[in-house]
């Protein structure tokens, strides 16, 4: 008898038990509640701390990943350059452009090279696909370089394609250079290459000059309109090469004979 009610005190108990769980659930609540919203605070601060540390991060390796793209583009440039310089039979310096005139109506860049390196006014400077401009101005440390294109500067050129000597001028537009006083009857078509005739006396034969863009053929006119673009990159080109024309070989003079009177150099 005893036993009996002992057990059925054990499962009115476990039933009260059961019955107050729920309230117990209850009660604890807001304590649950509380602690979940500090880690739901704490989980959202970190990982708002976290996101925007990884968007730094991100950013720098951005920066320096455009570093490295203008590096390596620096880079092709130069190699293209050396390779340019190595089929030269001249001796060229290697300078970079380190300035450009304020002034829209002169095409003139500043190099970091000047009388203590030899340069020289009237030098000849290339880029690594053709003729840039000349040296007009030198000090001590740099020297300013005039392009193709200024309004002010001409070069003797002649067609690659046949010899067809011509005159190209700038026009004071980066892209543009104009041929003056051919006739309609000059052999010259669009495509053709244009290269130094070393007429001038300042800019060696056979360098790249511009490749002809447009023939204007205009029955009432006596000449011919023709443009060219330059073939030297003259707004976007870093470096550019000083061109110094190689000292010319010394032919040793023949031995006199005896019975030879010696020649003279003829005057004019």
């Amino acid at each position: 008898m005893y036993s009996d009610r002992v057990h059925w005190l054990r499962d009115v108990r476990a039933q009260l038990l059961e019955l107050s769980t729920p309230f117990y659930f209850l009660t604890d609540l807001p304590s649950r509640l509380k602690d979940w919203g500090s880690e739901v605070s704490l989980s959202r601060s970190a990982l708002i701390e976290d996101n925007n540390h990884l968007r730094a991060e991100a950013l720098v390796l951005q920066s320096k990943i455009q570093k490295l793209a203008a590096l390596a583009t620096e880079n092709v440039r130069l190699r293209e350059l050396l390779n340019s310089s190595a089929l030269l039979q001249d001796n060229v310096v290697v300078a970079e452009i380190i300035g450009v005139s304020p002034d829209p109506l002169r095409h003139l860049v500043i190099v970091n090279r000047g009388s203590e390196d030899k340069v020289f006014v009237g030098q000849p400077v290339l880029d690594a696909n053709g003729l840039f401009g000349q040296v007009v101005e030198v000090s001590s440390s740099t020297c300013r370089v005039l392009l193709l294109t200024d309004t002010t500067h001409a070069i003797p050129v002649q067609v690659n394609r046949n010899g067809v000597r011509a005159i190209a001028e700038g026009t004071g537009v980066i892209y543009e250079l104009e041929l003056r006083h051919l006739t309609e009857t000059t052999d010259i078509v669009e495509g053709d290459m244009l290269v130094s005739s070393g007429l001038g006396g300042r800019f060696p034969v056979g360098y790249p000059v511009a490749s002809v863009t447009r023939v204007v053929r205009d029955p009432g006119q006596k000449f011919l309109r023709v443009v060219a673009r330059p073939m030297a990159q003259l707004d976007r080109s870093r470096h550019v090469l000083l061109l110094f024309s190689a000292p010319a070989t010394s032919v040793p003079a023949p031995k006199e004979d005896a019975a030879t009177p010696a020649a003279t150099e003829a005057k004019p």
